[in-house]
């Protein structure tokens, strides 16, 4: 008969074969340091176009003519900037999770993938046409807190199908969003700070917790 110390061992694979099957744990902490560093790029680049200071308030009215209509020319650069960082992010975040996969070989796309992208997607794509709403109505000065928002509930919403601490992330941007949309001069400095800052320092943790 086996002695405790052999059943408590089993029990611990048995309890990690079970994790492993309903929880995606290929993620990288590496991805949230790229993923921080292209926004607050993005972030830069916003700035240093619309031609204003980090503090100067209102910039969302360079979004907006005079007839309170959007401006072409800064709207088409803004949604420029936003789907690059969004494009260069997913190409990054699935590079680097690929390659975790494959050092740890893991199935890259099985079950507990397939619903933690699914949980993730629905509230993200749930804020992306919220944010378009939002854009039609001339509201431009919410869709930085709004995207803080929605991406924190994706995270909430995903953390049960990945490792644990994805649900603190998305707390954070959740917090960050709300305090945001009570400072709307300053949207693009909070953008920057909930996926630009937290994401470096989550992904920092995260690699130094299970990379390492």
């Amino acid at each position: 008969m086996n002695n405790p110390q052999e059943q408590l061992e089993n029990l611990k694979e048995i309890r990690s074969i079970l994790e492993r099957s309903s929880r995606f744990i290929s993620l990288s902490g590496l991805i949230g340091i790229v993923v921080g560093i292209i926004a607050i790029f993005g972030v830069i680049g916003a700035y240093l176009y619309l031609g204003i200071g980090v503090t100067q308030p209102g910039y969302y009215n360079l979004a907006l003519t005079e007839n309170g209509d959007l401006n072409r020319s800064v709207f088409i650069f803004l949604v420029s900037i936003f789907i690059l960082v969004l494009l260069v992010s997913l190409f990054a975040a699935s590079f680097l999770t690929i390659k975790k996969a494959k050092e740890q070989n893991e199935p890259i796309w099985d079950t507990a993938a397939k619903r933690l992208v699914i949980n993730l997607l629905v509230p993200l794509a749930t804020g992306g046409i919220f944010c378009i709403i939002l854009l039609y109505h001339g509201y431009v000065a919410l869709v930085a807190p709004t995207t803080l928002i929605f991406y924190g509930l994706g995270l909430v919403n995903a953390s049960k199908y990945t490792i644990s601490d994805i649900r603190n992330l998305g707390i954070w941007q959740l917090c960050i969003g709300l305090v945001s949309s009570f400072f709307l001069d300053y949207g693009l400095l909070f953008w920057a700070l909930g996926f630009g800052l937290i994401h470096i320092v989550y992904g920092v943790i995260l690699y130094l917790k299970y990379d390492k």
